[in-house]
């Protein structure tokens, strides 16, 4: 009992550490892809009437980023179990994945390429969602906006292929 009490207590320790990592990486991948709508080649292709405003983006990425970098540091701070490490595997697998996809979506310009990271992107945090939903079930909930989000991106990514034909290059050959 201690140590759960102690565990919903220390996870705000780690969320010092994790949100902010989590943020900052991932505002330097846009950052450094050029994303948004400063992008020339982006601004150029046409978008879907759906798409939001450029400063969405930055509204939206920093919410879901401080989310898991919350859900991420109530995990790591429970005991080690192999339902904890699994989920911790699939958070970090899909996390270098969400960083990629701007440098290959905006700097390498290669629409369909990012249409298939947000699939597999959505695919793996869904599964972490869910184990940590059943190890610390706010953790789970935490990560259902991103999910949402990637859904949204899938859209977004797909609608914007069918609009741009050849737009984009292929870095897959």
């Amino acid at each position: 009992m201690a140590e759960a009490a102690m565990q919903t207590r220390g996870w705000w320790k780690l969320a010092l550490l994790t949100v902010p990592a989590i943020l900052l990486a991932g505002s330097a991948s846009g950052w450094l892809s050029n994303s948004g709508y400063e992008n020339d080649w982006f601004a150029s292709l046409l978008k879907p009437p759906f798409m939001p405003p450029g400063w969405a983006f930055g509204v939206a990425w920093t919410i879901l980023y401080v989310l898991m970098g919350l859900s991420v540091a109530m995990i790591l701070a429970t005991p080690e179990t192999p339902t904890r490490r699994r989920a911790l595997i699939l958070f970090f697998v899909q996390l270098p994945i969400n960083f990629a996809w701007s440098p290959v979506f905006f700097g390498a310009h290669d629409i369909t390429l990012g249409k298939i990271m947000i699939i597999v992107m959505l695919v793996i945090a869904l599964a972490a969602a869910s184990l940590f939903r059943r190890i610390r079930p706010i953790a789970g909930w935490l990560l259902v906006p991103y999910l949402l989000w990637l859904c949204f991106a899938f859209a977004l990514n797909s609608s914007i292929d069918s609009l741009n034909p050849g737009a984009g290059t292929s870095l897959l050959g």
